[in-house]
C-alpha cells in the first residue's frame, strides 16, 4: 500500500486488461473503516483495481467518518456540511494521486459508495465529473448543500446506480427516491432500485449492481 492521503488497502486486477486498469473506490459508511465494503471485494468484477479507503475523522471507540452527524433532543439529525465539503475534496484528491501512484486508467473510476460513503460519491461526481465515470450508491441520498454545480454537459459520460431498503430506519428511503428526478434535471438517466431491508444490502441488490457496473 503505497502512502497517499488517505489511509487505504487494495486489491490488484486478477484478469488482464488492455492498456491501464479501471479504478473502483470503495467509500464506506459513518462508524465503519476500509474493511467493511473489502469484505465482498473478492466478487466484484476481476478486471478492476480496487481500493478501500478510510475516512479521515477517527471516532471513540473504534470506526471512521467522513463528516460528524449530530443528533439533537428532539432526535433530528445534522450533518456537518462544511467538514462534509472537505472530505469530498479530500476524495477528489485521492482519485488523483491514486490513478497516478497505481498507473490506472484516469478516464473510467467507479465510485462505489455506502450510506455516508454514498452521499459523498454523488457530491464527488457531480462537483468533479471529470474524475468520475459510473456510480454505485447504496443506501445514500443527494445532499445539494455539499454539491458545486457545474454544466450538464459536464455530467454527459457518467452512469449512476442508486439502491435503497425499503425499510430503512437510518436513512428513511424518501430521501433516496429524490435522487433519481435530481440527476434527471442534469441531463443523468437513472432510476432507483428498492429491496426489502433495512440499513444495508440486500443480495439481490448486490448481484444487480454487479451486473450493472459490468454492462459500462
Amino acid at each position: 500500500m503505497k502512502s497517499l492521503s488517505l489511509e487505504h488497502i487494495i486489491q490488484k486486477p486478477t484478469k488482464t486488461v488492455i492498456g491501464k486498469s479501471p479504478l473502483l473506490l470503495l467509500l464506506h459508511g459513518y462508524g465503519s473503516d476500509e474493511n467493511d465494503l473489502f469484505s465482498f471485494a473478492s466478487e466484484l468484477p476481476e478486471h478492476y483495481f480496487i481500493i478501500s479507503a478510510r475516512a479521515p475523522i477517527a471516532m471513540q471507540p473504534y470506526g471512521n467518518a467522513w463528516y460528524a452527524i449530530t443528533i439533537d433532543h428532539e432526535g433530528v439529525k445534522t450533518s456537518d456540511n462544511d467538514m462534509a465539503i472537505t472530505s469530498r475534496d479530500l476524495i477528489a484528491k485521492f482519485i488523483t494521486e491514486a490513478v497516478t501512484a497505481y498507473d490506472l486508467d484516469p478516464f473510467n473510476v467507479t465510485l462505489l459508495g455506502f450510506s455516508q460513503g454514498t452521499i459523498l460519491s454523488y457530491a464527488v461526481a457531480l462537483t468533479y465529473p471529470e474524475k468520475v465515470k459510473n456510480v454505485i450508491g447504496l443506501s445514500g441520498y443527494i445532499n445539494e448543500a455539499i454539491i458545486d454545480l457545474k454544466s450538464a454537459a459536464s455530467y454527459a459520460h457518467l452512469n449512476i446506480y442508486n439502491s435503497h431498503g425499503t425499510v430503512d430506519q437510518v436513512i428513511p428511503i424518501d430521501a433516496a427516491r429524490k435522487t433519481p428526478g435530481y440527476l434527471s434535471k442534469l441531463g443523468i438517466e437513472s432510476s432507483l432500485s428498492e429491496f426489502p431491508v433495512g440499513h444495508g444490502v440486500h443480495p439481490t441488490n448486490f448481484y444487480e449492481f454487479k451486473e450493472w457496473l459490468l454492462q459500462r
